[in-house]
C-alpha cells in the first residue's frame, strides 16, 4: 500500500455477518474518486468489500475567468 499511512486507514469496521469489530482491513485499493477496502473477519472468517467515494479535486492552479 504505497502512499498510505496507517493513520489514514478506517478502523474498528464491524463484521457485515458476526458484528464483530474489525481492526483494519485486509487490503486496500485506490482509483481516482474512491477506494476500496476489503475486510476479513478472524471471528467467523466472513470477508467483505466497502467502498469509499470522495469528491473531485478542482485542479491546482486553474484560471480564474474575470
Amino acid at each position: 500500500m504505497p502512499g498510505i499511512g496507517l493513520r489514514s486507514l478506517p478502523r474498528k469496521n464491524p463484521c457485515a455477518q458476526c458484528g464483530r469489530s474489525i481492526a483494519l482491513p485486509e487490503w486496500v485499493e485506490h482509483e481516482v474518486g474512491r477506494t476500496f477496502y476489503l475486510w476479513r473477519c478472524m471471528a467467523c472468517d466472513y470477508r467483505f468489500e466497502s467502498v469509499a467515494y470522495f469528491e473531485p479535486q478542482e485542479a491546482d492552479g486553474e484560471a480564474i475567468a474575470a
